[in-house]
């Protein structure tokens, strides 16, 4: 099969077309003949040698895909009762950069009615960390907001940021986002969010603070860390949330614990690559349960920037690190 491989940590141009052997299923996993892979800003730190796959995943980058179910072993758990033939999506731990890839079948799920193989390539990894962190650790509509909170999303515009603002809003939830540029902001208002913030010309806090009359936001969704932790605990409402997926910013930060505990907040944040199989097919069933009807209905999107032909894969990752996108970058075999 071709592949794209990683010929040693580098700039994009490191990301090469070869031929590797097809990849065999082992138990409960199954094979897929790819038809689109996302591209996601893990393959990128992955490439400048930062994020090393987890123990026995594929060396190759690629954390979801989608195409047709081909062989495996399907004796297992299959809740949705796929079999050979079947169009799915699929999260990954690595290999998406493929014609053909292997993937646990707990993490595979049906493509949405009305979707093409493209998009539903561009769902798993960020429906997978968006349900995972905003919903879960996050807990939006379970704090002491009530059924209707309020959700910041720190960059907004990137792949996880116009999913997050979705399914926030799909929920009945008060969505704010912070975004680079005016057209990033407009993106953002256009998907769901009350108020984007340019956070280049202004204050998030100051903005915050006026548009929800001093309360501050319920929960907050936060790729960048660093300096930006204490304004994010400042902008919190009482019994907040405040949920790390990425370290953009930096990984360290200073922080009041007196305020935490007056305030009670909540700090809190995980990684989804190195989870077992059954946390990721958990999240997987419930998402096909109530997010795939909303994928269905249209009520939800994916948003895609840019599709390239995967031999083209350095110019994605390329587009990428410009940050010029907005939603995400996707290849085609």
């Amino acid at each position: 099969m071709q592949a794209i491989q990683i010929i040693h940590p580098g700039a994009a141009e490191v990301l090469q077309l070869t031929e590797r052997p097809v990849p065999t299923a082992g138990p409960g996993e199954v094979l897929i003949k790819v038809a689109a892979a996302g591209v996601n800003r893990p393959d990128v730190f992955q490439r400048q040698g930062n994020y090393a796959p987890p123990p026995g995943a594929s060396d190759l980058p690629g954390l979801e895909v989608s195409g047709s179910l081909l062989e495996g072993d399907f004796s297992g758990d299959n809740p949705f009762g796929l079999e050979p033939g079947d169009a799915v999506c699929a999260l990954l731990t690595g290999g998406g950069y493929a014609e053909y890839a292997v993937a646990p079948l707990a993490q595979c799920l049906p493509v949405p009615a009305g979707l093409s193989l493209v998009e539903a390539a561009a769902l798993p990894e960020n429906y997978f960390t968006v349900w995972s962190n905003v919903f879960e650790r996050g807990q939006l509509g379970r704090g002491e907001g009530g059924a209707a909170e309020t959700l910041l999303v720190q960059g907004g515009s990137s792949g996880i940021g116009v999913t997050a603002i979705q399914l926030a809003r799909a929920f009945g939830h008060r969505v704010f986002a912070t975004a680079g540029n005016a057209d990033k902001c407009a993106a953002c208002e256009r998907l769901g969010a009350e108020r984007a913030i340019n956070y280049r010309e202004e204050d998030f806090v100051a903005v915050l603070k006026q548009a929800t009359a001093g309360r501050g936001v319920d929960v907050i969704l936060d790729m960048v860390a660093g300096d930006y932790v204490p304004r994010e605990i400042d902008c919190l409402a009482e019994g907040g949330r405040l949920v790390f997926i990425a370290t953009l910013g930096g990984s360290k930060a200073a922080i009041d614990a007196g305020v935490l505990m007056r305030r009670r907040l909540t700090l809190t944040g995980s990684t989804l690559r190195a989870r077992p199989v059954a946390f990721k097919g958990a999240i997987a069933r419930q998402l096909h349960a109530k997010v795939w009807p909303l994928l269905a209905a249209g009520r939800l999107r994916p948003v895609i920037h840019q599709v390239f032909p995967a031999a083209e894969a350095a110019r994605a990752h390329a587009l990428m690190e410009s940050s010029e996108h907005i939603g995400k970058l996707m290849l085609q075999w």
